[in-house]
């Protein structure tokens, strides 16, 4: 008896690790923000347009790795894709600021300020490739005393984050704060 249930109790810890050993999975943005399915949740509504400002914050503290906010990003779109959500059903535009402006800066800034590369170019290039608008606050541009040129070309300067922000919800974008 003892060998039937010390048996069972082995088949039920296998069987039950076979259900959450899943593979990561990049339906929208390929190589970043990896997520995984998981059965009989709820999903995202298909018929509808999603359109959401990201207020991203995220200070990135090991500069040798990608923004977990940044990335956080690309998660959100995987998981809506994941859903069931058309890539062309998903509007969104981040307003970078704060401890997360570095993110944004060119390989070349990176590295003369933090003497690494700049780990988070491909992300940034990876959710541009999927529609997502990226914006910095010029404010914070400046109280960190960076150029223009620092600036990745593929993000926008936005006069604020406050203004990307307020506007895109005037035109029906919903509010999501990455802190």
């Amino acid at each position: 008896m003892r060998l039937i249930c010390s048996s069972f109790i082995i088949f039920l810890l296998a069987s039950s690790s076979l259900v959450y050993a899943q593979d990561t999975r990049y339906p929208i943005v390929k190589g970043f923000g990896g997520i995984y399915e998981i059965p009989n949740s709820e999903n995202p509504d298909p018929a509808i347009e999603y359109k959401i400002v990201i207020d991203l914050k995220t200070m990135q503290r090991d500069k040798e790795s990608i923004n977990r906010g940044l990335n956080n990003v690309a998660r959100m779109l995987n998981l809506h894709g994941l859903g069931g959500i058309r890539p062309e059903n998903l509007k969104v535009t981040v307003a970078i600021h704060g401890g997360a402006t570095d993110v944004i800066l060119t390989n070349e800034a990176y590295q003369k300020r933090y003497e690494v590369d700049n780990p988070n170019i491909a992300l940034i290039l990876a959710l541009k490739e999927t529609g997502v608008e990226i914006y910095v606050c010029g404010q914070s541009l400046l109280s960190r005393e960076y150029q223009h040129e620092d600036v990745n070309p593929d993000v926008a300067i936005g006069l604020s984050m406050l203004t990307v922000v307020t506007t895109k919800m005037h035109q029906g974008y919903q509010l999501l704060v990455f802190d």
